[in-house]
């Protein structure tokens, strides 16, 4: 009998560029949820997530800093967590090295 694979959340991330890490770890039709590594991550100025699916994001390791369009800006650390509507403009504009996520992209 097969048995599913355990894996562990704060492993360390598979790559070694620097750059930002989206692992899927379940996905279905309506949900999937992601375990993002952002290694002093940011978003490029102007750019902007504009997304059609709700995203309920968790801070689970480090510290970043989450900026809605016109907004001021939302320090989060290790444990905070917030609901993002879709279509609600937002950005990433810093993290620190070790910031790790869960983000669960749903319908509804």
């Amino acid at each position: 009998m097969n048995h599913p694979e355990v894996r562990h959340l704060f492993a360390p991330a598979t790559s070694t560029d620097g750059g930002e890490i989206f692992e899927t770890l379940v996905e279905q039709p309506m949900f999937r949820l992601e375990r993002i590594v952002s290694n002093k991550s940011e978003n490029p100025a102007g750019f902007w997530f504009d997304q059609v699916v709700n995203e309920w994001v968790l801070l689970a390791r480090g510290e970043a800093v989450l900026r809605f369009e016109n907004g001021d800006p939302i320090p989060l650390k290790a444990g905070d967590h917030l609901l993002i509507p879709a279509r609600q403009k937002h950005r990433v504009e810093s993290t620190s090295a070790d910031a790790l996520w869960l983000a669960l992209h749903f319908k509804g």
